[in-house]
């Protein structure tokens, strides 16, 4: 039986290719950093989960990816190495989107206001700031997982984001992905 309480009690920092110790703080503030930028621009913040099982743990990254689209991205993400194989596939899809929803809780309203302040000069010109949870799931009739599509979609759209799957889940089917390995 997997500890409920194991993922609350880890650390919430983030990692990526050039720094391998940052705060949600420091995050943050990279992330408003590469948008300050370049205001005038369509954004996505996207947040996903991916998991891989191995003999003896289970690894779960959560994805952070603000992407100016077409034109870039800034991304980190988060590892939590579970000392047990997660074996049950809706409790391993469950634990995924658990922490992706604890990530995207980090996000309040303040700090989203913060995000839609710096494009808001610019809607007019088409500037734009979406928000989404990406879901390593599928509704394919080869996809194990599609009998949890609707549970997961309305537990990440409870929180008042966009959910998306397979083979919209770019975050957390493959940038996540890369790093389970």
């Amino acid at each position: 039986m997997v500890d409920h309480y194991f993922f609350a009690d880890q650390p919430m920092t983030f990692r990526n290719l050039t720094f391998a110790h940052l705060t949600f703080e420091e995050v943050r503030e990279h992330m408003l950093t590469f948008m300050r930028k370049e205001p005038l621009g369509n954004y996505k913040l996207m947040i996903g989960t991916d998991s891989h099982v191995y003999q003896n743990e289970t690894i779960f990254i959560t994805g952070l990816v603000m992407q100016r689209v077409g034109k870039g991205a800034w991304a980190c993400y988060r590892k939590i190495r579970y000392p047990d194989p997660i074996r049950n596939l809706h409790q391993k899809i469950s634990y995924e989107t658990s922490l992706t929803e604890e990530v995207a809780s980090l996000f309040d309203e303040n700090l989203k206001n913060q995000f839609i302040n710096i494009v808001l000069p610019h809607v007019y010109k088409g500037s734009s700031f979406i928000m989404e949870g990406h879901l390593d799931i599928g509704k394919g009739k080869q996809n194990k997982t599609r009998e949890f599509v609707a549970e997961m979609v309305a537990r990440i759209e409870a929180h008042g984001i966009e959910a998306k799957i397979k083979p919209e889940s770019l975050v957390a089917s493959s940038y996540a992905n890369r790093y389970t390995k």
